[in-house]
């Protein structure tokens, strides 16, 4: 995972428990369970959004990166006696 999807999970979560401590106290405890749920459902639809919009392209300049390695490796030839 890259660096920026680190950051969006270290966001988000930090959002959720910020959010959910301040409605700890007005929301019963049966109602905060589904709200976790419903947070974790969210986090998850977020991230793989993220992973299938923003993922390939990196993956493409990975995959780019080593390509190009590959072939310098295989242009430079062993002299045989």
């Amino acid at each position: 995972m890259t660096r920026d999807g680190e950051r969006v999970i270290e966001l988000v979560n930090e959002l959720g428990s910020r959010v959910s401590n301040v409605l700890s106290e007005m929301v019963p405890p049966a109602a905060q369970v589904h709200l976790l749920n419903a947070q974790r459902e969210l986090i998850t639809a977020l991230m793989l959004i993220y992973e299938n919009r923003i993922a390939p392209a990196a993956t493409k300049r990975v995959r780019r990166a080593r390509a190009t390695r590959r072939t310098t490796k295989r242009d430079s030839k062993i002299p045989i006696d």
